[in-house]
């Protein structure tokens, strides 16, 4: 079996990650240099702080199933920099895309909490969050998760069906606006939305669950990435597209009579919404 240790070792791509990081290179430095053993320890203490937290989260969450775990050994080992969707906008894709154990248990328990039987996932990647909240799902629970990359969307049914849980999930391949409103056009709607796609196109996700009704009447949003490494909160000139565009959305949900929401730190970010 393939040891952890030979797996690759995805980049820090959340706020805590990247700190931790940071925080890292920076006991190196002062290791290095004149520096007053006072400013070393705050140092070394900070990182400390920051490096453990995630680890202990992970001990202290309940395990993931096997079949997670396997999902996520896969999108591990698989060469994704050599991968590319097949749409317009060429997306390249990595392994730090996976939702991780920590959000596929919240989500998990979001499912079991609110008694949801339909979820749409907007944006798919290899399956873990769409698996993880298959688990919760009663069997007659369905999960229509979108996908724009065929190559993907084949990965996860290959890891789908080695659980006793996957075919609860049915995958749409096609940009996720275009399945939204085919959705929409045919009067559905769901309990729990999970949003992890295309960043820029947050805001039309958003205003497209609330004005054509996907969102049932008493329907969560969960949306991933609205901290995105740190940058909606960073000055300006540090924000690349999506991290502008993130910081855009944030504003537009806060200013938005409809609904409250919550926005947790939770690995890169999870804001909670739900229709007032």
């Amino acid at each position: 079996m393939t040891s952890i240790l030979d797996l690759p070792k995805a980049r820090p791509v959340t706020p805590l990650g990247i700190l931790a990081e940071k925080l890292e290179q920076a006991v190196k430095l002062i290791e290095k240099a004149d520096i007053s053993p006072e400013i070393a320890e705050t140092v070394q203490q900070a990182y400390q702080l920051a490096s453990g937290l995630d680890p202990y989260l992970e001990d202290c969450t309940t395990p993931e199933s096997e079949a997670l775990a396997n999902l996520a050994e896969k999108t591990q080992k698989e060469p994704w920099n050599l991968r590319f969707s097949d749409g317009e906008t060429v997306r390249q894709l990595e392994q730090e895309m996976l939702s991780g154990h920590i959000e596929g248990q919240t989500l998990k328990l979001f499912v079991h909490m609110m008694n949801a039987k339909r979820i749409l996932e907007v944006g798919m990647f290899t399956g873990y969050s769409a698996l993880a909240m298959a688990e919760a799902l009663p069997d007659d629970g369905e999960i229509i998760a979108c996908e724009v990359d065929e190559y993907v969307a084949n990965f996860a049914r290959d890891c789908f069906n080695a659980s006793p849980d996957g075919n609860k999930i049915k995958i749409e391949v096609a940009p996720a606006l275009e399945t939204m409103q085919k959705l929409a056009d045919a009067g559905e709607s769901f309990d729990l939305v999970f949003i992890d796609a295309d960043k820029k196109e947050y805001v039309d996700y958003f205003n497209l669950l609330l004005d054509r009704n996907l969102l049932a009447e008493n329907g969560i949003i969960c949306v991933d990435n609205s901290l995105l490494q740190g940058q909606p909160y960073l000055p300006e000139n540090q924000r690349t597209p999506n991290g502008q565009a993130i910081a855009e959305f944030n504003q537009v949900v806060a200013n938005d009579s409809r609904v409250e929401q919550v926005l947790l730190p939770l690995r890169d970010g999870l804001t909670v919404i739900r229709r007032k």
